[in-house]
């Protein structure tokens, strides 16, 4: 079954620190442009950060700038985001993202909650 799956996701105080992974099954995620996005309470997915197959180009979102890194481990089959500095506003669903042409696979997402 091909999937991807999200975890490390929690809850934590706001200054504190989470890393997420995904982890591709049953297909490589090496030729795939790998992506976080999160739904927050209220609010539209947005996209978070990216990560094309060979980590030449990455891109985050404006908020999470100097705050979260993401990366990928293609011969563990896996992406990462460490998240620091978390604020409340950054609580919400992490959904992981695999895309390549027309295939697009998509998480059913890791809760993050930020809060005193």
């Amino acid at each position: 079954q091909v999937q991807v799956v999200e975890s490390g996701g929690g809850l934590v105080q706001p200054g504190g620190s989470l890393r997420l992974s995904c982890v591709g099954s049953g297909f490589s995620i090496g030729m795939y442009t790998m992506s976080w996005h999160r739904r927050a309470p209220g609010k539209e997915r947005e996209l978070v950060a990216r990560i094309t197959s060979d980590s030449w180009r990455i891109e985050y979102a404006d908020s999470v700038k100097g705050r979260f890194t993401i990366s990928r481990n293609n011969d563990n089959n896996e992406m990462n985001l460490q998240m620091n500095d978390l604020q409340p506003e950054d609580t919400g669903v992490y959904l992981c993202n695999a895309q390549r042409s027309i295939n697009n696979y998509w998480g059913q997402g890791t809760q993050v909650t930020v809060s005193s």
